[in-house]
Order: structure tokens, then sequence, then C-alpha cells
């Protein structure tokens, strides 16, 4: 979180400035011009009113900013493996846009989100063949499939899926799929069923696990997404018992008929822990996103509000309230979560292909055919097996072909393979050669475009330096300052006892708050409690008939911390009882405790952020001496009138 905190301030200049150029900032071995340092405020400020101070305040941070960078700069750690294989990652995420074809990519997305206006019911035969079968084995699943969708259009879907498909799930549900909508199935199987006719069959499509008929079911036109909260009483037998579950799912349901609020009683009773806290509120979903009974009730549900009486599942029981339902989105508005969908989908190889050949037409390229084959009569099984002869390419060493001014070699391509090279079952040679080169020829074609990036993209170059100074900051802030203080405890130690008037608790109650489901039970709480019955056995006693009787909670509280203690007069023994939103409250304060110090594991986050900011102004006084750097007033103050 801290590194997203500082990457965005972080800008640095495009391009050397002229000399013509005022300087602002004079650090001896670099310049910050009144230009270059306008644009940076400019951007970090941007809809902020501009004022002096503001301008002082930024360029304070912007002075600190280019110290710690410095200083990180003269302690080698930009040499740090580490730092050069994350800032590696970074460019590599970065140089996508720049690698990839736009137009192809503008048309995928466009197709997604026509798709996304309909929800397809489909089912499917699979004949299993993978991406390295050989063209023998390949053909043979290929006329499998084929027969199967004859006895298909004859016998009966179902009943050639159940008998013959290899999907394992077949055998029970005749290979339904049920509902989905575009980026829930492979590619190649989504377009199948998009492009195929609800009630036809498709012809064979290839994906990664083999060969697939689909025959679409139902088209209709999309749910969208819906947002709800759910209480579910879990029929886990470590929780409870099933029938036990049942009856007080039903109770909980009778509560929220008597108007309890639904969120309430979801952090009371929920066994999903992950949403009690939140009301039992669950990310928007769409269809096939959720067990088929959860989806089925929660789209059912007509109005924001409505409540579905308890449904069962695999899981327990659940009580659905709808909060929210939503339509698709326009282009416009979804078009950068598409374009996100669309990269990490198998569609973005034909972004990639296209790419390749933009690539290939903008730098020029000449591909010999005659050094390809010559290469691929000398791989045959042996390269498999441990026995493989590594020198087998040594005297290969022509041009295999050229991209721009780049010539790769036999050589390079040898050093691929055996880069690559493992001990492992055999497949076909040629298919495994025919892949390789493929694959290597692709790698070798986007290096060169990569190579070429900071030279023809002046902001990407600018981007990459952004990112190399925040590294830079992050690792040597960390070093200094945010580990220094957790791992420093006798520093930490000591800067609490030098401020400990900063650290102090207010007047507080060590309490118990409770919510009985009326008065009586209320007062036989009470009752219980005074005659010295332990806080637990009350609780199991009077819950015996119910779990929805008696809730409890405790801790030492500070004035304002709970709505309820903030009602009774802080002194020892029982309140008297309170209505609360159709349940009975009463506190009972154990102790009143006067304030006193906090210790320092009390506190110790707060005292430890405290120590962190107090190592980072230390520093910064120590980088300012360190340091030598000048600011022109009469170009600073000048600035400051164009901003104002």
């Amino acid at each position: 979180m801290k590194r997203l905190l500082i990457l965005p301030f972080l800008v640095l200049s495009f391009v050397s400035f002229a000399q013509s150029e005022k300087t602002l900032l004079d650090f001896n071995d670099e310049k910050i011009s009144e230009t270059e340092f306008k644009r940076v405020y400019l951007k970090n400020n941007s809809g902020e009113i501009v004022s002096k101070s503001t301008v002082d305040e930024y360029l304070d941070l912007y002075i600190n900013f280019k110290l710690k960078v410095k200083e990180a700069l003269s302690l080698g750690m930009d040499k740090d493996p580490s730092f050069v294989s994350e800032l590696k990652g970074y460019r590599s995420q970065l140089a996508q846009p720049y690698l990839s074809e736009n137009n192809m990519l503008e048309a995928l997305k466009k197709e997604a989100y026509e798709r996304l206006k309909w929800e397809i019911k489909a089912s499917h035969i699979l004949v299993n063949c993978g991406p390295k079968e050989s063209p023998a084995d390949t053909l043979v699943a290929y006329k499998k499939i084929l027969e199967y969708r004859k006895m298909a259009l004859s016998k009966g879907f179902d009943k050639v899926a159940k008998e013959y498909s290899d999907d394992p799930s077949a055998k029970e549900n005749g290979g339904e799929l049920g509902y989905f909508t575009a980026f829930y199935m492979v590619y190649p199987f989504e377009s199948a069923a998009y492009e195929t006719k609800v009630g036809e069959i498709s012809m064979p499509i290839r994906t990664r696990f083999g060969y697939h008929l689909v025959k679409v079911e139902d088209k209709r036109p999309a749910n969208g997404s819906i947002t709800v909260a759910h209480i579910l009483i879990s029929t886990d037998p470590e929780l409870a018992s099933s029938d036990d579950a049942e009856a007080k799912a039903k109770e909980v349901y009778n509560l929220i008929q008597e108007d309890i609020p639904f969120e309430e009683l979801a952090k009371q009773f929920s066994d999903d822990k992950r949403t009690a806290d939140q009301g039992g509120l669950l990310p928007a979903f769409s269809v096939g996103r959720m067990i088929k009974e959860f989806e089925d009730a929660a789209f059912a549900l007509e109005k924001n509000g409505d409540v579905s009486k308890p449904i069962k599942s695999k899981y327990g029981w659940h009580i659905i309230k709808r909060i929210e339902k939503e339509e698709l989105g326009t282009y416009e508005s979804l078009s950068k979560e598409l374009e996100s969908k669309v990269k990490k989908d198998s569609r973005s190889n034909l972004t990639e292909g296209a790419a390749l050949k933009k690539i290939q037409k903008t730098y020029g390229f000449t591909e010999n055919i005659k050094e390809r084959n010559d290469f691929y009569k000398l791989i045959d099984t042996s390269y498999f097996g441990s026995n493989w002869d590594k020198k087998r390419f040594s005297k290969l060493n022509k041009v295999m072909f050229e991209i721009g001014d780049r010539k790769v070699n036999q050589t390079d391509f040898s050093n691929y393979l055996n880069e690559i090279q493992t001990n492992k079952s055999p497949i076909d040679a040629q298919i495994f050669i025919n892949d390789a080169y493929t694959t290597f020829k692709k790698n070798q074609i986007m290096a060169f475009k990569d190579s070429k990036l900071e030279s023809e993209y002046p902001e990407f170059k600018a981007l990459i330096q952004e990112y190399h100074d925040g590294i830079l900051l992050f690792n040597l802030t960390d070093k200094l300052v945010w580990s220094k203080a957790v791992e420093d405890t006798t520093g930490l130690e000591a800067f609490y006892e030098q401020h400990k008037e900063n650290y102090k608790w207010g007047k507080r109650a060590d309490a118990v708050i409770f919510s009985a489901a009326n008065e009586k039970i209320a007062n036989e709480t009470k009752k219980l409690l005074k005659a010295g019955k332990d806080l637990e056995e009350v609780i199991n006693e009077i819950n015996k008939t119910s779990q929805l009787n008696l809730k409890k909670e405790s801790k030492k509280y500070e004035k304002g911390e709970n709505e309820m203690l903030d009602q009774v007069e802080w002194k020892k023994g029982y309140s008297k009882n309170i209505d609360n939103q159709g349940r009975v409250s009463f506190v009972w304060i154990v102790e009143v405790l006067e304030p006193t110090y906090k210790t320092l594991e009390d506190s110790k986050g707060i005292i430890t952020s405290d120590y962190q900011e107090y190592l980072e102004q230390e520093w910064i006084k120590a980088l300012r001496a360190k340091y030598k750097y000048t600011v022109n007033q009469e170009v600073l103050e000048q600035l400051k009138k164009e901003l104002n």
C-alpha cells in the first residue's frame, strides 16, 4: 500500500531541457527547470486550488523525494538483483500496450460486449485430445466426434453425452452446462455456443481440452448482475444438525418478517464469517458464478429489499436479500474491464497474431525457409531423453530470419532448444520442433520491438524512470523507516517513554452488553447473574430453547465506543432495560476504570506509526545536511505568480 502511495507522486522529465530553460532547483549534478517542476506540480495537484503555500509545500516534498533517490543511488541499491528483477517485471507489464494490436483488441472487446447481452444455455460432448497429440491421434479423435454428432442427431444429445462423452460429469447431467455468458468458457467454445442456433448442434470445435460438440438449449437476454446479502445457517455437523439448522433458519426468517434489520441478524447469526460483519453482503455476480439453488433464488427476487424464504444448498440454509440489480452498462463504461478480460483470455492470441504481422510489416521481415528446414531434419525423439547430444547443432550458424536490423541465426535457435530441453515422454518430433520454432520466432520479433520502446516512445521512457525511482524510494524508506520502526524494539520503547503523555486511556468501563429477545428474558438473565451464576452458564441456560434468546458482547469501552453503553450511568452494576429495535438490551458494568497511561502493547500500532514519522523527519534532516542544493528564489516567486 505504501508503494502505491509513493508512485503517483513521481513524475520525471521526458527529455532534457535546453540550456535556455530557467533553473528552479540545482542539485549540482542535476538541474530541475521551472517548466519541468511546473508540469510535475500541475499533474499531481489537478483540481486543487493553487496558492503560494501549496507550491512551497510541494517543492519541499519534491526536494525530499530527490534527495532520497540520490541516497539510494549512492548506496548502489539500483544494482541489487531484487530491484533489477522487480523493475524488469513492471517494465514487462507497462510494455504490453505497445506490443499489442489495438484494432484487433477493439474488435474483440466489441464482440465480447455484444455477447454479454445474452445468456446461453448449452450442453456439450467432449472427446479428449490434447494440444500435443500426433496428427494420427488427432485424426482418430476428430473422426470419433463426427460419429458422435451423427448419433446425437438421431438418438438424442443427452443420451450420447451420458454414454460417450469424456467429460466425467456428463454421465449424470447429460453434458448440461447451465446458463453462461461471455468470458465463462474458453474462447473457441464460447464462439461455437454463440454462433449455433437454439436447438442445433455445432460442428466439432477444438479447444485445449479436445474436440467438443455444443448443443444450444436456450438463448435469453442477460439478467445483468445482482448484489445480495445472505444469512447462512450451516449444516456442517460440527456446527449444527440438519434439523437444527433448518429450524434456526426459519426462526431467523420469522424475525426478518417482524422487521428486525436483516443486517443485524446476519451479524448475529450467519455462519458465513467472511460476510457476517458486513451484514451478509456479497460481491455482485451474474449467472454461472454461484451454485444453482442460490443463483435461482437470488434472481427470482423482484425488487430491491425483497427477502427469500430459507433455501437449501450443499452448504446449508440461505436467506437472501436483494440489494441491487444492475443491467449491462454501456460499452464506454465497461471498456477498461473488457480490455482487461480480453487480455487475460485465450482470445488475446488473436491480438498477438495481429501485432506480430504489424511489427513485421513496419520493420521488415524475411525468413530463410531452407535454413529452417535443415534444422528441422536434426530433431528426433532422442531430444526428449537423457542421451540428447547438445552439440548436434554446433555446425549450424546460418541466418534463419531477419527482423529490422536484427539477424537471428541457427545458433540462437539451438541455444533456445537446449535451454528448454527436459527429459519427458516423447511426443511427435516434428510437431514439437514446429511449435518450438513458432514460439521462438514470436519471442524474437516481440523482443526486437520491445528493445525499441524507450527510443521510440519518450512517454514510455519517462514512465519506466518513474517506476525506477519509485521502487528505490520505497526500498530505502522501508529499510530506514518502516521496517526499522517495527524491528527496532529498543528505539520504539525509548520513543514511547519520551512521548508517554501522548498515549493515555480516557475513562473506561469494563462492561458486558446484552441483547435479549424480550423483557422477560432480560430480567431472568439479570436474576441469574445477580445470584452469582457464571456468565457462560447463564447464556447456555437462557439459549436452551433458542439461540436467538440472548446475545452478548464484552470488552473495555471508552466513551463513544458503544451506543448502548453511552445511554446508561457509568457505575458498577446492572442498567435498566433499554428498547433496541424490537429487542431488549441492558448493560452490566463490571468495573469503571479511571484514566491511565496506555501500555506500549495497548497502542503499538499508533506508537509505531508515530515513531516512523519521527525517523523519517530525522532522516530528511540528515539528507539535507549531506547533499547540497539551491533554490532559485526569483524563479520560484515568478512561478507562484503564474500558478496563482
